[in-house]
């Protein structure tokens, strides 16, 4: 018997949408090549993180209604973004003071490449030859636990970098500080422009000493910081989303 292709809402969270539309594509076909039905919610709107970041959490419950409403006839909702994923899934059941929401979102909603770790046992076989610098964005490492952090003392783990294993020619950056915060924090970089600048350059540093060629995270609003860093001192360090790499791998 044929195995039932998963339905996926395919969530493009609001800064991909307009400023990197290609990850988007890039999700969509990565979904569409490993077999998956895939839907994107033409009234999505943003999440809400945005408002209840800045603290106007209250106001977000229409956003977190709508979002609801538009994905959850989904089997999976699908992101190429920790952030937003995380926001949904743990503030939700707070906002809409709905606990049984959690054990539900729980199952439903994914960051890209922890759905193609959790739900697709995903693979990867192929080519990429490039010294990698991977960011451990903070939502997707400490929020949703895609990988151990450093502060925790447990066995270490990693799904992001585990589907990579078998690439051919993928070298990962070894970096002094491996996790630390790239200072973008979405509304903090604006409020905090000293502490975020200070704190992006040294994650930079960390890349250019280790030898990185490309660099890549799960976030792409993690990146757009730092190539905002890198372009305002004229270097050169390439950026691509992972959801970029992994199509590129698999087309």
């Amino acid at each position: 018997m044929a195995q039932t292709k998963p339905h996926v809402g395919l969530f493009i969270p609001c800064y991909v949408d307009q400023f990197y539309p290609q990850v988007g594509k890039a999700t969509l076909e990565i979904l569409e090549k490993l077999n998956c039905n895939v839907s994107y919610p033409l009234n999505q709107t943003c999440c809400g993180q945005p408002l209840a970041n800045s603290g106007y959490e209250r106001d977000t419950k229409d956003a977190c209604q709508h979002f609801l409403s538009s994905f959850l006839q989904f089997d999976f909702i699908v992101s190429p973004s920790g952030s937003c994923v995380h926001h949904v899934k743990e503030r939700y059941p707070k906002i809409l003071h709905d606990p049984e929401l959690q054990s539900l979102l729980d199952s439903k909603i994914f960051e890209l490449t922890e759905f193609l770790h959790d739900i697709l046992s995903l693979e990867i076989q192929g080519t990429f030859s490039h010294k990698v610098g991977y960011h451990a964005s903070c939502h997707a490492l400490r929020g949703l636990g895609l990988s151990k952090s450093s502060e925790v003392n447990t066995a270490p783990f990693d799904k992001v970098k585990s589907l990579f294993e078998k690439v051919e020619g993928l070298e990962w950056s070894q970096l002094q500080r491996s996790d630390e915060c790239c200072g973008f924090g979405g509304t903090f970089s604006v409020k905090e422009e000293a502490i975020s600048l200070s704190m992006g350059k040294d994650r930079l540093t960390d890349h250019h000493e280790a030898g990185t060629e490309i660099l890549t995270a799960t976030d792409m609003s993690c990146l757009m910081h730092l190539q905002a860093i890198e372009d305002k001192n004229q270097s050169s360090l390439p950026v691509m989303h992972l959801a970029e790499i992994i199509n590129q791998i698999i087309s």
